[in-house]
């Protein structure tokens, strides 16, 4: 029995797992906030997550004989977090794109979204502990 394998569990994983990569990604922008030629990250996972739950994907599926083929169309499998790299601005003279007033608010916003997601999972295994309890 998997009590900690239900869709909204790993959605919750996927959030964390994005939160941590984020950061990874802020912290090495702040640190090359001074470095010529250097080119700022993100790391996308919200949106993407969005448009799988929201069906904006092909509903074509393709049968599948043997569990080692390809996944054709939907399948139940998470999303996983995407880095881009923004390519098209500057903002200093050396080509550099780093505005470290930016990444600093977005470090606290991930940081605020990071909390919100312990607290989920928090609240997720409390739930799981009262039903098997039974308090």
């Amino acid at each position: 029995m998997n009590l900690l394998g239900s869709s909204s569990f790993q959605r919750l994983q996927g959030g964390l797992d994005a939160a941590n990569a984020r950061n990874v990604v802020i912290t090495n922008n702040i640190a090359n906030v001074d470095t010529p030629h250097f080119k700022r990250s993100e790391v996308a996972f919200e949106s993407i997550l969005k448009m799988e739950m929201s069906g904006m994907k092909t509903s074509l599926t393709g049968k599948r004989t043997d569990p080692r083929h390809f996944v054709i169309g939907p399948s139940s499998k998470l999303p996983s977090s995407t880095l881009q790299m923004d390519q098209s601005s500057a903002m200093n003279n050396n080509g550099n794109n780093v505005d470290i007033d930016r990444e600093m608010s977005l470090l606290a916003e991930n940081q605020l979204r990071y909390n919100s997601y312990v607290q989920a999972v928090n609240d997720q295994i409390r739930l799981m502990r009262a039903a098997v309890e039974g308090r």
